[in-house]
């Protein structure tokens, strides 16, 4: 892997971006950035709050300025389940590292996430996991260097496939 890259873990809400990629930055001596946490600390305000405020649109944009004010290298990044709505923003992200999707399958999601009402997801009034899911999951594919299915895995076992990929990938074996 080349010096100073980003590690970026993409994917819906409740699949442990922030978990494995606190474990991964351990791992391998990066720092570690929360998009989200970033976000409510600009703004002063939970990701609920920007949403009721600012409507999904609004919360989309201060997401995507967020986004293209960072500059870090030899980090790993968690970010919002919704950045891949920003072409911008993943663009962006994508010239400072690497991509890896994280995936399950929605009806984990459904149980993990317990608190869709206060979690701050940006979906539209009545929209499901499901359909969420379905919306974002082309978006999540055309930005991923890799996707993992990480469902029934540890997050100590997807650390530890992240992990080779990037052995590989330094090696020049692409393994996508």
């Amino acid at each position: 892997m080349r010096a100073g890259y980003n590690i970026i873990l993409a994917g819906m809400p409740g699949v442990g971006k922030s978990t494995i990629g606190v474990l991964l930055a351990e791992r391998l001596g990066y720092g570690f950035l929360d998009t989200d946490i970033l976000m409510q600390t600009r703004t002063g305000k939970k990701l609920q709050q920007i949403i009721s405020a600012e409507g999904l649109d609004g919360f989309r944009r201060i997401e995507e300025i967020t986004i293209l004010s960072m500059s870090v290298t030899s980090h790993v990044i968690a970010t919002g389940g919704s950045v891949v709505y920003s072409g911008k923003a993943m663009q962006h992200l994508k010239r400072s590292g690497w991509v890896c999707h994280l995936d399950i399958q929605p009806q984990i999601l459904c149980k993990r996430l317990d608190n869709i009402d206060t979690r701050g997801i940006v979906m539209a009034p009545g929209q499901t996991i499901e359909s969420l899911y379905r919306e974002r999951y082309p978006l999540y594919m055309q930005y991923a260097d890799m996707t993992i299915e990480s469902g029934n895995l540890t997050p100590s076992q997807v650390v530890d496939r992240i992990d080779a990929f990037l052995v590989a990938r330094a090696r020049g074996v692409d393994q996508h």
